[in-house]
C-alpha cells in the first residue's frame, strides 16, 4: 500500500513527519509524493495562524480528491487545539491530536480493517512526557537533517496557542539524541539542526538530570550546551546549527556561551516578534529591545557578520504609530539577516484575541507593507556588509549550472558548479537573486 504525507508549520512537524514516514516504511507502506493516488494520507497540521488552519482544511480536501477511497488522517497542533472542526469534515477518518503521532500507523490499519472513524486527543495535562519516536535515519534533503531535542513550552505569549497544542515542557534523552547523531552523519548529512516547540527550554524540568544520564564534565552547562558539547565530540565532517532559541528564555551572556562551540554556525533565529517595549509587555515576553539587542552586539563583537533571522508582529493589539516605528527601528538597527513579519492573527483562547484596540485590517496591510519594505532594505545591507568576506558554504542543490548552499551565516550562495552535499570556502561577491554570488 501507498501512503503519503503533507506538512504545514514548523521544523518540529517536518521532524515528526520523518519519524511518521519511518514507522510505515518499517510497516510495509510505500512512501509516495503528496500530489500521487496514495491509499494512505497523513496530514500534519499547523494553527499558528488562521491562514494555517485554512491550508490544512484545503490540503485534507484536496488529497481526498485524488484518491476518493483514501483513508484521511489528520494530526499535529490544529487536530490538538479544534478537533470538533476536523471531525466534522466529511473527508476525514482519523483525528489524531500532538501526542498520538507515534500511534498513527495504528490508527490507520485499525481503519483498514473496520472502516470506523476514529478520534485520538489527550488532554493539556497528559501531554507531559516526552514521546521518543525513535531514531529518524534518513530526510528529503540529504544534505541537511533536523534532530527534535524538546517539546512543549511554558511561556504562554499572549498571541500563542502554541503551549496549549504542545503541552508542558519535557526534554529528549541525551543518549537517543546522540545516537541519531551519529546515525546521521553516518549516513552523510553535513548539518545537524536541533530544534523543539522552544528549544532554549531544553533540560529545564526540575527532574532532568535525576531523569536521564548525563554526559561527563556537564554539571555546569546548560541543556542546549550539554547536547552541543557531546556533538562536538563525534567523529565526521558536519556542523551544527540552531533552528531557534528565544530571546523569552535566554540572554546575552546565555548566547555569548554559545560562541566557544567551533561546529556551531554562527546563525540564531531570534523572534524579537516587536521592538516596542510596551507592545513587549502586552505580549508577555519577559525582555526588552534592549535586552535583545544586547544578545545581537555580544554576538558580533566576536563575529561582526553573525547572522540573525527574526519574527516580527505587525498590528498587534493596542499598537501605536509610534510602537510599530520602534519596530521599524529595531529592525535597522539589528542588522538582520533575514526577516519574517506576520500581520497579528487573533487567535481563540488566546489572551491578544480578547484585548480591547484591536487594529483595523487596513492599518495592518499599511504597516505590513512598510515592514516588509524595511526588511528588505536592512537584509539588503547585512549582504552588502558580507561582500568580500570568506565563509564555509554547504552546497545542496544545482539549479542552472549554479551550486547553491547556505554559509555558516544563513546566506544563500550560487557559484558555478555541480558538487552537491560538500563543504567549500568561498567568497562572497555581490547581491544575486535571494542571496549572493559567490566564487570558491
Amino acid at each position: 500500500m501507498k501512503a503519503a504525507f503533507h506538512t504545514l508549520g514548523c521544523k518540529v512537524n517536518q521532524y515528526e513527519t520523518e519519524a511518521m514516514k519511518e514507522q510505515f516504511r518499517a510497516d510495509g507502506f510505500e512512501i509516495t509524493d503528496e500530489d500521487d493516488f496514495a491509499d494512505v494520507y497523513v496530514i500534519n497540521t499547523c494553527t499558528v495562524t488562521g491562514i494555517a488552519d485554512r491550508k490544512s482544511r484545503q490540503y485534507i480536501r484536496r488529497m481526498k480528491r485524488i484518491n476518493p477511497k483514501a483513508v484521511i488522517a489528520v494530526t499535529g497542533c490544529y487536530a490538538q487545539i479544534k478537533p470538533d472542526e476536523i471531525d466534522a469534515m466529511d473527508e476525514v477518518d482519523i483525528v489524531a491530536g500532538t501526542g498520538e503521532k507515534n500511534n498513527i500507523i495504528d490508527y490507520v490499519k485499525k481503519f483498514l480493517d473496520d472502516r470506523k472513524p476514529s478520534r485520538h486527543i489527550k488532554e493539556y495535562e497528559d501531554l507531559c512526557e516526552y514521546q521518543d519516536k525513535g531514531i529518524i535515519t534518513s530526510m528529503e534533503s540529504r544534505t541537511r537533517a533536523y534532530i527534535k531535542i524538546q517539546e512543549g513550552c511554558d511561556r504562554f505569549c499572549a498571541y500563542c496557542l502554541i503551549p496549549f497544542a504542545r503541552g508542558k515542557v519535557r526534554s529528549r534523552d541525551p543518549e537517543e539524541i546522540i545516537k541519531e547523531a551519529e546515525t546521521l552523519i553516518d549516513g552523510g548529512f553535513k548539518e545537524l539542526i536541533l530544534t523543539g516547540i522552544n528549544t532554549a527550554l531544553y533540560g529545564t524540568e526540575k527532574n532532568f538530570r535525576k531523569k536521564y544520564r548525563m554526559p561527563e564534565g556537564t554539571e555546569d552547562l546548560t541543556g542546549v550546551e550539554i547536547i552541543i558539547a557531546a556533538l562536538q565530540k563525534l567523529d565526521g565532517q558536519f556542523r551544527i546549527r540552531l533552528s531557534s532559541l528565544e530571546p523569552a528564555v535566554i540572554n546575552g551572556e546565555y548566547a555569548e556561551r554559545l560562541l566557544k562551540y567551533d561546529r556551531l554556525c554562527h546563525h540564531l533565529h531570534l523572534s524579537a516578534q516587536s521592538g516596542s517595549n510596551r507592545i513587549l509587555d502586552l505580549m508577555n515576553r519577559p525582555y526588552t529591545r534592549e535586552d535583545y539587542l544586547d544578545i545581537i552586539k555580544r554576538l558580533r563583537h566576536h563575529d561582526p557578520l553573525y547572522g540573525i533571522s527574526t519574527d516580527i508582529i505587525v498590528g498587534f493589539p493596542k499598537e501605536t504609530e509610534e510602537d510599530f516605528s520602534d519596530s521599524l527601528k529595531l529592525t535597522e538597527e539589528a542588522g538582520f539577516c533575514k526577516v519574517h513579519p506576520f500581520r497579528y492573527s487573533p487567535r481563540e483562547g488566546t489572551a491578544a484575541a480578547m484585548m480591547e484596540g484591536q487594529i483595523n485590517p487596513q492599518i495592518k496591510n499599511e504597516r505590513m507593507d512598510r515592514m516588509e519594505e524595511a526588511a528588505t532594505k536592512a537584509v539588503s545591507c547585512f549582504l552588502e556588509k558580507c561582500a568580500g568576506s570568506r565563509r564555509t558554504v554547504l552546497f545542496e542543490e544545482t539549479e542552472n549550472g549554479m551550486m547553491t548552499g547556505y554559509t555558516d551565516n544563513y546566506i544563500k550562495v550560487y557559484v558555478p558548479g555541480n558538487e552537491t552535499n560538500c563543504f567549500r570556502e568561498v567568497t562572497l561577491l555581490e547581491i544575486y537573486k535571494d542571496g549572493m554570488k559567490g566564487e570558491i
